[in-house]
């Protein structure tokens, strides 16, 4: 199945690792076509289970400062807020929200609730900058810009917390709705059998077993899921931060459904020092 509109658009970027924005009524104009694409995150609520299940002193016994679970709180709200938002304006127009999976989130330590909900957040980045090019639509396109937004500083934040650089590219790296389901995917366990079947596609696995992180132009040990046999490779070298990797029957580096074999396994690629030139700014 293909997505074809700005509302399909919008709709599954939000019911997957994601969340919402600002003044609903200006941009949705009563477009229930469109507006049905801004539905809620089935996966968001690792952020608020990890602060519910553990309080600022198991934080601070994990080695983390007393301030991060503040900030861990505050952005819990900001994403139950999108939601709320979302669901108000979906309802407004007539359109229906799409109601939340159940997930399961592999975690049983802060220090894995943290380093999971940062890989999350990185997986929101990339999702909304990937659907940027496919909203036609000023307003929507300005609406995902402010949960972009967003959705770094959480990303920022988290990276910050566990240990890693928060600003670690010069850019984000962006990927297709298909990749974030896949991604998405292995953490949802079921879906309400009201929701609308979904317009996208998974990928056949792919498992990073090299660990990470990892460093640019290091060699790499992957396996997929639907290949007998471990593969290596070396990392590009300017990588740096969170990227995806995918197995590909195209070297042209452009990633297209028909190309792909696997993936997206998510590699954390330590950075290289920061280098810049003062002239170039003259």
């Amino acid at each position: 199945m293909a997505i074809t509109n700005d509302k399909e658009i919008l709709e599954e970027l939000l019911r997957h690792p994601i969340s919402s924005v600002p003044r609903f009524g200006e941009f949705a104009n009563g477009k229930s076509d469109e507006c049905s694409f801004l539905s809620r995150a089935s996966c968001e609520r690792v952020l608020q289970e990890g602060s519910l299940h553990w309080d600022q002193e198991s934080f601070v016994a994990a080695g983390f400062p007393a301030m991060i679970y503040d900030e861990l709180k505050y952005i819990a709200h900001d994403e139950e807020g999108h939601v709320v938002y979302l669901e108000a304006g979906l309802t407004a127009t007539g359109a229906t929200p799409v109601a939340a999976c159940e997930c399961s989130f592999p975690m049983s330590t802060p220090k894995e609730f943290i380093s999971l909900a940062s890989v999350i957040e990185g997986v929101r980045v990339s999702a909304y900058l990937g659907a940027a090019p496919l909203i036609t639509d000023k307003a929507y396109l300005t609406a995902a810009g402010a949960i972009l937004v967003t959705e770094a500083l959480h990303q920022s934040a988290t990276r910050g917390a566990v240990g890693e650089i928060p600003i670690a590219n010069v850019f984000s790296t962006p990927i297709s709705i298909n990749a974030t389901y896949s991604i998405a995917s292995a953490f949802i366990t079921s879906c309400p059998s009201t929701n609308m079947p979904l317009p996208v596609a998974t990928y056949p696995a792919l498992t990073l077993a090299s660990g990470s992180p990892t460093a640019p132009s290091a060699m790499i040990d992957l396996e997929p899921k639907t290949m007998p046999s471990l593969l290596c490779y070396v990392f590009p070298e300017m990588a740096s931060g969170q990227g995806y990797v995918f197995l590909t029957s195209d070297n042209s580096g452009n990633l297209t459904d028909s190309s792909i074999l696997a993936g997206p396994a998510i590699l954390e690629v330590t950075p290289s020092s920061p280098t810049f030139d003062l002239t170039t700014t003259k």
